[in-house]
């Protein structure tokens, strides 16, 4: 099941790196013309939150932070963005079976099913990114307008069909899932062939059975976007989901479960343990709760530990995949994200969790 999960993973990032090489996403930074502060955020907020449904969490915040980049110069106005990047991020990952580690691990455990999953959870998203965004027009930092930075290149008709493509067969997976009952793995890597052999013709390079063998493998777009990946990011997810699984083996995770439902109510400790995922990390959360309890496919408390993991990860810099490339890439400091963002994370994840179990009743 962990080895399912990491091919998954790698087939994924390997597209989006795909459309990157062809300049795929330069596409969405050309029909960005809006200069001024308050539309543009949420111009970025609302794209990254559809986009990261589709790319995940992780993938979308690198996409958003390479079109920021290209758009703003200021510094405090790029890092207030990368902040509503991250909350945008979360949520939208947190309604899609492919938006974040956690709900894909949830969703290839037969914990939920996809259709389902989007179905409970899209509303409590979207409130848990509209009321920081709303709050966020009104902060000094969005008042006025931006010095975009002029954009040179034009993009070619090869990138706009490799975008299209590359985001229509991530789209294709949990369809393929649905209709054929194979694993989701599965259906990724039919869709990394195809994009691969679309890539080879655009590219133009001859194919050969010997160049695998040879120094001209280096010439294939694929194997250049196998040496793109965060690889380091796939080997922290598997060295977490092996410890979670030696510990769920010895039975301590389900006895820990047993306990905490004797204890409280389930309600009140999956809401802690989105508070918890903002401090450790929303994968082990989501792994150690899947141990812990026994409840049947599609339960209300599966997508509430979906939801609670995937948007409470925000409240922190350090709580989540895309919080922490975003402190990394543009060297954002702790404080300064738990001054200026944390609040606003808050918020929008107490909303979204007051509107989902208003869904319930």
């Amino acid at each position: 099941s962990v080895a399912e999960i990491v091919f998954f993973l790698l087939g994924a990032m390997t597209i989006v790196e795909l459309i990157d090489a062809h300049d795929g996403f330069q596409n969405i930074t050309e029909k960005i013309k809006t200069t001024k502060k308050s539309k543009f955020i949420w111009t970025i907020a609302l794209l990254t939150f559809f986009l990261s449904a589709v790319l995940d969490n992780l993938t979308s915040t690198i996409v958003m932070l390479s079109i920021i980049n290209k758009l703003v110069k200021e510094k405090n106005t790029k890092w207030h963005l990368l902040g509503l990047v991250i909350i945008s991020s979360n949520a939208g990952g947190a309604w899609s079976p492919i938006g974040d580690v956690t709900t894909t691990m949830l969703w290839m455990n037969h914990k939920v099913n996809a259709g389902s999953l989007v179905s409970h959870l899209f509303l409590p998203a979207i409130v848990s990114l509209l009321v920081p965004l709303v709050i966020a027009t009104k902060m000094k930092a969005f008042k006025g307008s931006i010095q975009q930075i002029a954009l040179s290149e034009k993009t070619k008709k090869q990138s706009v069909i490799m975008l299209v493509l590359g985001l229509f067969l991530i789209i294709l997976v949990p369809i393929i899932k649905m209709t054929t009952h194979l694993p989701p793995y599965m259906g990724m890597m039919f869709s990394l062939g195809l994009i691969s052999i679309v890539a080879e013709i655009i590219s133009k390079r001859q194919f050969s059975l010997t160049d695998i063998t040879t120094t001209n493998s280096h010439i294939s777009p694929t194997f250049k976007a196998l040496t793109k990946i965060e690889l380091p990011s796939i080997l922290f997810f598997l060295g977490i989901l092996m410890t979670i699984a030696a510990m769920e083996s010895m039975g301590m995770i389900y006895g820990f479960g047993v306990q905490v439902q004797k204890s409280m109510d389930v309600n009140v400790f999956v809401t802690l343990l989105g508070v918890a995922s903002a401090i450790i990390d929303n994968v082990p959360i989501v792994a150690a709760s899947m141990g812990m309890f026994q409840f049947a496919l599609d339960h209300e408390i599966w997508h509430f530990i979906a939801f609670a993991a995937g948007t409470g990860g925000s409240m922190l810099i350090i709580g989540s995949a895309a919080g922490v490339v975003a402190m990394g890439m543009e060297k954002i400091s702790f404080f300064w994200y738990l001054k200026r963002i944390t609040l606003l994370a808050a918020l929008g994840y107490f909303s979204g969790i007051a509107v989902f179990l208003v869904q319930l009743i």
